[in-house]
């Protein structure tokens, strides 16, 4: 007996099974994994598990430390101890940090540990000198007379109520005021001829410029005595103290300018020369203004180290203590000379006064660099409150003006009139 299975409807085409027949098994596939998604390692928030880590080190070095120094071994010297501790610090930070991340990120963690150290470092030892030098002319300080009298009448056993150092704040603003008119001009122009005219001439200068940042204050000071001086038979002058400080400021401001108006994109000169602008008028109004908190920098480094030096003033200045206002005529001293004479010697009262001229050359210091900051305004792009309010009253009338012109300007609806030609 035959046994026949039933017809599928049309358009059915699915297998065709015999009535007694079990239908056979379909394929199985695996289920598909999930892709593994790596996550993504935040550099920027700081975790328990790092602070955690860094206190940790911390406390093992300094306890190693000081069994190695006390218990374990024949050492001393706190030089020594901080070295040591130092070192194993940061081994310990790494090995305490591979315990939660992989190679890059411990590398990047024991690098940042390290600047970090560094930078409070420098600003420990600044705070040191600061404080220290705020300290030593506690007893000076407080004097009114010591900013507004000299030290013309006041011997090495006088009070502190008696004598100052008007002179030697005279004498430096002098001096630095001179040599800033002279290094200015004459750095920036230098800086924009070696970025804006290449050629065999400008490498030269710029290998003079490089050699010359190297050059001992001692020897600027000599050249200046022999040409200025001795040569032309000039006398000693707060006009040559600032000639020789001049030397000293003039490559690292030219060096410092250099750096910084190469950093000017070139496609904002491609985009001026294209205007049809020349090279100088590119340079005025598109490179200076860009590079204009940077220029201000450098010439605050320049400053920085033209404001300090002694054994130029002393060469070619002298040392009175007396106060002479004429920076042609006669020996002038400057707050650094000033501070030298007084500390070396051994009389308290005048070691009190040399630190308190620290200080206030200190205080000098900080006041031209407000200054220079306030003169050299903010970066490219960015505009003070003043700027902004000029630019929105601009706008307003700017609008203004549109709304007065434009219904003239608009097409009338009435059409055109037409001449009729016979």
């Amino acid at each position: 007996m035959t046994v026949t299975t039933a017809q599928s409807p049309p358009g059915d085409q699915g297998p065709q099974t015999s009535l007694g027949t079990p239908p056979a098994p379909g394929t199985t596939l695996p289920a598909r994994r999930k892709a593994r998604t790596e996550s993504r390692r935040n550099l920027a928030t700081l975790r328990a598990s790092d602070v955690y880590a860094l206190l940790g080190a911390a406390a093992a070095a300094l306890c190693v430390t000081w069994l190695m120094f006390d218990r374990m071994l024949p050492f001393n010297g706190a030089l020594g101890f901080v070295a040591i501790a130092y070192a194993l610090f940061i081994g310990l930070y790494a090995l305490l940090v591979s315990f939660d991340e992989d190679g890059p990120a411990v590398r990047d963690r024991v690098a940042a540990a390290v600047v970090q150290s560094l930078g409070i470092v420098m600003l420990a030892v600044l705070a040191f000198v600061v404080v220290y030098t705020l300290w030593e002319g506690r007893e000076a300080l407080p004097h009114l007379n010591f900013y507004t009298e000299s030290m013309a009448d006041a011997g090495p056993l006088e009070p502190l109520d008696v004598g100052g150092v008007l002179h030697a704040i005279v004498g430096t603003l002098w001096q630095i005021s001179i040599a800033l008119l002279i290094c200015i001009p004459a750095g920036l122009v230098c800086a924009v001829f070696l970025n804006e005219v290449p050629g065999a001439f400008s490498r030269f200068v710029r290998t003079i410029v490089e050699a010359m940042t190297a050059l001992p204050s001692i020897v600027a000071g000599l050249f200046i005595y022999a040409t200025f001086i001795l040569a032309l038979g000039f006398d000693r002058s707060g006009f040559a103290a600032a000639l020789a400080i001049s030397v000293m400021m003039l490559p690292i401001i030219i060096r410092a300018a250099d750096v910084v108006i190469r950093l000017v994109p070139g496609t904002l000169r491609e985009a001026s020369y294209a205007l049809g602008t020349s090279r100088w008028r590119t340079v005025w109004h598109v490179v200076l203004p860009t590079s204009r908190s940077g220029l201000t920098t450098a010439i605050i480094l320049g400053t920085a180290r033209g404001v300090g030096e002694t054994s130029p003033v002393l060469l070619t200045a002298g040392y009175t203590a007396e106060l002479n206002a004429d920076p042609l005529h006669g020996p002038m001293v400057s707050l650094p000379l000033a501070t030298f004479e007084l500390v070396k010697s051994p009389e308290p009262t005048y070691i009190a006064r040399g630190f308190g001229t620290a200080a206030v050359l200190l205080v000098l210091v900080l006041a031209l660099f407000v200054l220079a900051r306030i003169l050299g305004g903010r970066g490219p792009g960015q505009l003070t409150r003043r700027q902004e309010h000029r630019r929105m009253k601009a706008s307003r009338r700017d609008a203004k003006r549109f709304a007065t012109y434009a219904p003239a300007d608009q097409p009338s609806d009435s059409p055109a009139p037409t001449r009729s030609t016979p």
